[in-house]
């Protein structure tokens, strides 16, 4: 086969971003194939109607996630806190209690930590699970909703437990896997709080932008924007890409990086194995919706939690903007609310808070987007198995790479920066042993 390049890489966003830095910087060259007219795949930096650039995408980041910490030190990048809130609000049978936000933390601490009791025994060294043990294929079995309906509960700290994991998760605890949950706290050394923090509280000062740009700066890769990626046929001698405008490519390999829910929009030839194919038509976790509101006057810095069953079941104060304040609000369901109406995403504000009045809204449906078919990729009951299988096989040509696919923190940008690198580093080693 004559080779237009050695890599390809399908997808720019912070995987095959990071892919194409580490082997265009060791001498390979690699073709990064994106569908989208932008790089980032779910992360994605705006000017919004709000009045300022927002993250519609993935957003938050600690330095408790080493890849990323190691990329913000690698490139002097800076970072900015949430607000510290003030007041709570949340949602038990049909009745808003209010309270610090330290009060509502409080009840959800014993509930929380009974969950997550066995994230340090399950996990001790949380990267290095697989292949997986009888027990994590028994903890695999169970949902969140399962291991909460298990707990002697009242109402509200149910109510609280049940919201949490459904933010957590960008949806339905019923759909959500335990050891997804247990990977999450065993990386943030069995504490659900650390965990949490890590979840929602420092992001980038110039937004995840800052860090896709400079990590693309030091790559040298040919990027093909507004190019979907059709079909990829692999042979003994290397691996063809076909696009959708009928143009090919042909490599020594290819990454591939598409989210798991749109992994079969590609046709694979031989198809993947281990049965990741069925979890992509299962279909992972999340399933929710993240919207931006900019609602009149000074509302006090406050955060919002509901059950599972509400349209939105979170907000969070996060910026003062000309007077007026910025919150984001997280769903457990995309397709309930239109999230471009700002009369319906003030209707479900007004739950927690009759006194806010929504002046506009900006939103990305993710899950709705036939690019990404998810938003933060979270797996589902009896998944695990077949994505870790699929992630580590080395005996293809094609690799996996992506937060989908991560060892670690699945689920954030550290989780795609780790599985570019371990990708990459296995290319390179490949070459090196091949020449």
């Amino acid at each position: 086969m004559q080779y237009d390049t050695d890599a390809i890489i399908v997808g720019g966003g912070f995987a095959g971003m990071t892919t194409a830095r580490e082997l265009t910087q060791r001498g390979i060259r690699a073709t990064v194939v994106e569908a989208r007219g932008r790089l980032g795949g779910r992360t994605w930096t705006r000017d919004t109607t709000l009045g300022r650039e927002l993250d519609m995408g993935g957003t938050w980041v600690h330095w408790i996630q080493p890849h990323v910490w190691a990329e913000i030190t690698r490139y002097g990048l800076g970072l900015i806190a949430s607000p510290e809130l003030d007041t709570a609000y949340w949602r038990s049978g049909g009745e808003v209690h209010t309270g610090t936000a330290d009060t509502m933390l409080d009840l959800l601490d014993a509930s929380m930590t009974e969950v997550l009791a066995e994230a340090r025994r399950a996990l001790p060294q949380p990267y290095d699970y697989f292949p997986l043990s009888d027990q994590i294929k028994a903890l695999d079995q169970v949902s969140v909703a399962e291991k909460i309906a298990a707990l002697d509960l009242e109402p509200q700290q149910r109510a609280l437990l049940d919201g949490m994991w459904a933010l957590n998760f960008s949806g339905d605890p019923a759909r959500s896997g335990y050891t997804q949950a247990l990977r999450w706290c065993a990386l943030s050394g069995g504490d659900w709080k650390l965990m949490f923090e890590a979840c929602a509280t420092y992001k980038f000062a110039s937004g995840t932008r800052s860090l896709l740009d400079a990590i693309a700066a030091d790559a040298t890769a040919d990027i093909r924007l507004n190019t979907t990626v059709t079909s990829i046929d692999e042979t003994d001698d290397g691996v063809t890409v076909t696009c959708g405008d009928g143009t090919q490519v042909r490599g020594k390999r290819v990454v591939v990086t598409a989210p798991l829910n749109i992994l079969n929009s590609i046709d694979i030839t031989p198809s993947l194995g281990h049965g990741v194919n069925g979890v992509a038509a299962e279909g992972q976790a999340s399933g929710g919706v993240k919207v931006w509101v900019r609602v009149k006057g000074d509302v006090g810095k406050f955060a919002a939690l509901a059950d599972s069953d509400a349209v939105l079941n979170f907000a969070q104060y996060e910026y003062p903007l000309d007077g007026d304040s910025l919150i984001v609000a997280f769903g457990p369901r995309s397709g309930l609310i239109d999230l471009n109406d700002p009369r319906a995403v003030e209707t479900e504000l007004r739950k927690w808070r009759p006194d806010l009045e929504v002046v506009t809204v900006d939103a990305h449906d993710w899950t709705a987007d036939p690019l990404s078919g998810e938003t933060w990729p979270m797996l589902a009951p009896n998944q695990l198995d077949a994505v870790a299988h699929a992630a580590r096989d080395t005996t293809r040509r094609i690799r996996l790479a992506g937060s989908d696919y991560a060892r670690g923190w699945a689920g954030f940008i550290d989780g795609a920066i780790e599985s570019g690198l371990h990708t990459a580093r296995q290319i390179i080693t490949e070459f090196e042993s091949e020449n």
